[in-house]
């Protein structure tokens, strides 16, 4: 009997997925020369950025819609739809000045009153994140029809970030004033000003962009034409790449134990800048109202008996560095002078020791239940290395699979006693980091605000001082102390600082330019000379 290899398998899938999709496009493809095709997974629910932010729509919408700016690898603010801006000395007031020339899709000029509009109604409305933001603003005004001011009730340090396509995208006042949101037409049939515009949606299939022809940025873009195609299967996935049939993946696009062979083959360029705005830190959240998680010293236990640098090479390849704090070092305000748990398996068990929690004739301390985070073979992964580990020191771990919703509504309803997560720190300690430790965000039914119930008068006020601060000095004195008292108090156990990888096509340059990486407008995106 002649034995098959797994990849000739996986290429042959492959190739009839591809096969069903290519066809449709590859004329579009071959007459323009300037085109890309990009991984889309999963596949975005939806296009329109204002009402679901959701990692797939972002990496789409993110050429079709803009912000006011966008940020350099180090967080200093670039132009967008703002060209110039300025700050009060007293941190209060905000003037952007705009693009002149931008023009929504349908042809309609953007000006000062779509600012006004999507920071003062829309986003007010329907977006949590930018609701947190603007909610600082005592007013919003169009000064002419090209400058726009934001005036603050108090400094907010990091009111610049909110500025970001996916926090903040313009919408365009002349077809969303007056309407029902959520219930607009137009949200089937996105508009921005964006380098590119939707010109086909072959569900399950394929995302085609073209051209924005009347683009405000000079000689921009540099492509006439974006495809992204819909491949469930992570095999697929790998071998398009590998064929050159898509020229990129990003995020976990491609699993992870894949991304180094692929990363050696010539046509491939393995980037892991363009995801500082986002830093994620892999971590476990302990759920503090239940025991033996109510104990500090059972938390540090389980934080001294885990391995980070194991979980770095192990679960995520090498694709990160392991974490200290809450604070991710690829964003602003990191400090390393915090508490720090190296893996001492004779700290952990004497912790537990001094608890009572003496180990049986099995070995067993005692028996605790792990809410395994949903989103793929790396986090079942990451669920077994806790397993294994805590055994060592007698804890055992019963892993509680899961489904995305289930997850979310048992993680959001407090339904658990540890679980994995990774979330975005958005840039800025008070977009990000802050939400999941003050007292006021502890909000039942509310997934991604601070669901292991960790209350702590002293770190509510530094996050509130570091928010409020104009000067960065004291902003870092604030955010130090916090990430001294959090890794001391260990409501969380961080483990990783995941660096994504995006595999890119070595003939296509200035892709990624920017802390938002693959996100980005692809304004600048062209074939390499």
């Amino acid at each position: 009997m002649t034995s098959i290899s797994r990849r000739a398998i996986l290429k042959g899938s492959a190739a009839g997925v591809l096969a069903g999709l290519l066809p449709s496009i590859s004329l579009a493809q071959d007459a323009a020369a300037k085109s890309m095709s990009i991984i889309a997974f999963p596949e975005p629910p939806t296009l329109f950025i204002g009402l679901d932010q959701n990692g797939s729509t972002q990496t789409v919408a993110g050429k079709i819609y803009e912000s006011l700016l966008t940020w350099d690898f180090d967080f200093t603010p670039l132009p967008g739809l703002a060209t110039a801006w300025e700050m009060s000395e007293d941190g209060l007031v905000y003037t952007f000045h705009l693009a002149q020339n931008a023009k929504w899709h349908d042809g309609t000029p953007f000006t000062a009153d779509d600012v006004v509009f999507t920071c003062s109604d829309f986003l007010m409305e329907v977006h949590p994140r930018a609701r947190a933001i603007f909610a600082h603003c005592d007013k919003i005004e169009a000064v002419d029809a090209h400058t726009v001011r934001f005036t603050l009730k108090q400094p907010f340090g990091p009111f610049l970030m909110g500025f970001e396509m996916s926090t903040a995208p313009m919408i365009p006042a002349h077809l969303y004033k007056g309407t029902d949101f959520r219930t607009n037409p137009n949200n089937n049939t996105p508009v921005g000003t964006g380098p590119f515009k939707l010109a086909e949606w072959a569900r399950g299939q394929y995302i085609r962009l073209e051209k924005n022809p009347d683009y405000h940025g000079e000689g921009e873009p540099h492509l006439d034409e974006l495809t992204f195609l819909i491949l469930p299967d992570a095999g697929a996935r790998a071998i398009a790449l590998e064929q050159g049939d898509v020229q990129q993946g990003q995020f976990f696009d491609i699993e992870l134990f894949d991304v180094g062979r692929l990363a050696e083959l010539p046509h491939l360029e393995l980037i892991s800048k363009g995801y500082e705005y986002y830093a994620p830190v892999a971590r476990i959240e302990f759920n503090t109202r239940v025991a033996p998680f109510d104990d500090k010293r059972f938390r540090q236990a389980v934080c001294y008996a885990l391995d980070k640098q194991l979980f770095t090479d192990a679960i995520f390849f090498g694709m990160g560095e392991p974490a200290t704090g809450p604070i991710s070092k690829r964003t602003r305000f990191y400090d390393s002078n915090v508490t720090l748990y190296d893996q001492d398996t004779a700290k952990a068990e004497a912790l537990l020791d001094e608890m009572g929690l003496a180990a049986g004739d099995d070995g067993v301390r005692t028996t605790v239940k792990f809410m395994r985070l949903p989103w793929g073979e790396t986090w079942a992964r990451f669920a077994e290395m806790v397993q294994q580990q805590l055994a060592v020191v007698g804890i055992r771990v019963e892993i509680e699979p899961s489904d995305p919703a289930s997850w979310t509504q048992r993680y959001a309803n407090w339904d658990f006693q540890m679980t994995s997560n990774y979330p975005y720190q958005f840039g800025d300690p008070a977009l990000g980091v802050s939400r999941f430790f003050i007292s006021s965000n502890i909000r039942q039914g509310v997934a991604y605000s601070n669901c292991t119930g960790y209350s702590n008068p002293e770190v509510d006020a530094l996050f509130d001082a570091g928010a409020v601060a104009v000067r960065d000095e004291d902003r870092q004195a604030a955010y130090t102390k916090v990430q001294q008292i959090l890794t001391e108090d260990v409501p969380m156990c961080w483990l990783v600082e995941v660096n994504f990888p995006t595999l890119l096509d070595r003939r296509y340059k200035d892709v990624v330019v920017s802390a938002i990486g693959v996100n980005e407008t692809y304004r600048r995106a062209a074939l390499a000379a």
